[in-house]
């Protein structure tokens, strides 16, 4: 093999880039390979143009705070988060519900907008306050997440059963509002958004994903381009390689364990000791072809598939056309419609002044669709009455049909193949989903185990811990850093000693 690395990470997710980073960190020779993932944002013309949409909602979490003290940059990384007041905006005909970090102004809200509830909403927040704290404590801890094998299972079962809520699957903590109180709904709609997990979402998550929105919310300046800029700048400092261009078009196997990768344009393998990836198991034995596990092995797997997905529709305008009060962060809740629209208040690096964009996100199935776009828009228009005066450029990079072109005064259409010079695609990209399980593990929180069927391949994305979101990410990519770390005593020991270090600090 012409060049060898300990291990190759394939994907520029959160879970892989944080997985990368900290193995770097621990002095594992590390190559990342982009496996085709397209930055955040694209441009037509130097206008930017957003693909995804994103939301630093991990920043609170142990499991964060864990990356960036082990990579020394806690404080660093921290004067680049930007505090978010108020944390969002909940709009509903005739209502809109601001969420502000202080709690005498949250309260002053609801005895404006709900006094009927205000009594159950005091108590829903202090409960999930009290479940949310002993989570922070749980998740401290240092074991697999996401586990396989009676030994890691009985692990971290055992460090989880402690946790309140955790054997209630059915357990509603909206039990107390009436059943067709909106206020269900902006609870439930913030889970929505954040979670990997289609489907019903189990209570701990719940608190934890509503939690990630109403706890103090960051921003970045430059959203998921700034944090992988981050993480990547953070491998390399530690002699890692990051080919963002790069893929691998096959994973080289010997006698069902991990042996490199092959690329394209070279002769011969990149060898590698260990494969992390952000894509599913299902995705790694695909490219493992020359690795067969058995029948007994793969009726053994969680079913995991694609059930929904984030539909993503930019919209440049000038400022004077989005309300000044407008949080970055808003939901818009249609009556009687489970369309809601996830809206972002944005100002990417091109953004011409006086010009903000708007990323809004809504949640389809695959008949959805061809007409999203144009019920997106409907949406964002009814709840913003002014804002079509005031269009320049209109986009969804899942539909596949021309962007809409304001600037001459009138709905023109560009091209989709003008898009291309700027970084956008000809044909409709793939949407992201979210997951549908069945059977899920950990109480419904882990659904595909970190440690793959193929010895040295790990999972480290959204079908890991898809009930928790990016946290879920970011526990999988502690946990297979800590199996790899474990297979070098001298590492592990260095690993020891540098966390010694920074709690004597």
């Amino acid at each position: 093999m012409a060049k060898h690395y300990d291990v190759a990470v394939l994907g520029t997710g959160i879970g892989a880039l944080a997985c990368a980073a900290l193995l770097a960190r621990r002095s594992w020779r590390v190559l990342v390979l982009g496996q085709g993932d397209k930055p955040a944002v694209y441009t037509h013309q130097g206008l930017p143009l957003a693909r995804r949409s994103f939301t630093l909602l991990a920043a609170a979490s142990p499991a964060f705070g864990r990356v960036l003290v082990e990579l020394a940059q806690s404080q660093t990384f921290r004067r680049r988060m930007h505090a978010q007041d108020p944390m969002l905006h909940a709009l509903l005909p005739n209502r809109r519900l601001e969420l502000p970090p202080d709690t005498t102004l949250f309260s002053r809200e609801i005895d404006r907008e709900f006094p009927e509830v205000r009594r159950i909403v005091d108590e829903l927040y202090s409960e999930l306050a009290r479940v949310n704290a002993a989570a922070d404590g749980t998740f401290e801890r240092d074991v697999n997440w996401s586990p396989s094998g009676f030994w890691e299972r009985r692990e971290t079962g055992a460090v989880l059963s402690a946790l309140p809520r955790l054997d209630e699957p059915s357990f509603d903590w909206l039990g107390e509002f009436p059943r067709s109180h909106p206020f269900r709904e902006i609870v439930q709609v913030t889970a929505r958004f954040a979670t990997d997990l289609a489907g019903p979402i189990p209570p701990l998550a719940l608190a934890r994903l509503h939690g990630a929105w109403t706890r103090g919310l960051v921003s970045l300046a430059r959203g998921e381009d700034e944090l992988v800029e981050f993480f990547k700048d953070r491998i390399r400092a530690h002699g890692g390689e990051v080919l963002t261009h790069g893929r691998a078009d096959s994973i080289v196997t010997r006698s069902g364990k991990v042996t490199g990768v092959t690329t394209p344009g070279e002769d011969a393998p990149t060898g590698a000791q260990f494969i992390v990836t952000d894509r599913t198991t299902r995705e790694v034995l695909d490219l493992a072809t020359s690795f067969s596990p058995s029948r007994r092995m793969l009726d053994a797997m969680p079913n995991v598939v694609a059930a929904s997905w984030r539909f993503v529709v930019s919209i440049l305008v000038r400022s004077a056309g989005v309300p000044r009060t407008l949080a970055k962060e808003s939901f818009l809740l249609p009556e009687g419609s489970t369309h809601a629209v996830h809206l972002q208040r944005t100002t990417p690096l091109g953004c011409p002044k006086d010009h903000e964009l708007l990323v809004a996100e809504t949640l389809v199935d695959d008949d959805d669709a061809p007409q999203a776009r144009a019920r997106v828009v409907a949406t964002v228009e009814r709840f913003l009455p002014f804002v079509e005066r005031h269009y320049v450029l209109i986009d969804s990079p899942h539909d596949g049909v021309p962007a809409w072109d304001y600037r001459s005064g009138k709905r023109e259409s560009i091209d989709r193949a003008l898009l291309q010079a700027g970084g956008g695609s000809l044909h409709a990209e793939p949407m992201v989903p979210q997951l549908a399980v069945q059977p899920t593990a950990q109480w419904g929180l882990s659904a595909e185990p970190c440690n793959t069927l193929l010895s040295g391949a790990f999972v480290v994305g959204k079908s890991a811990l898809p009930a928790l979101g990016q946290e879920g990410q970011l526990l999988a990519a502690w946990s297979a850093a800590r199996v790899i770390t474990r297979t070098d005593r001298r590492k592990e020991k260095m690993r020891r000693e540098m966390w010694s270090k920074v709690e004597l600090g």
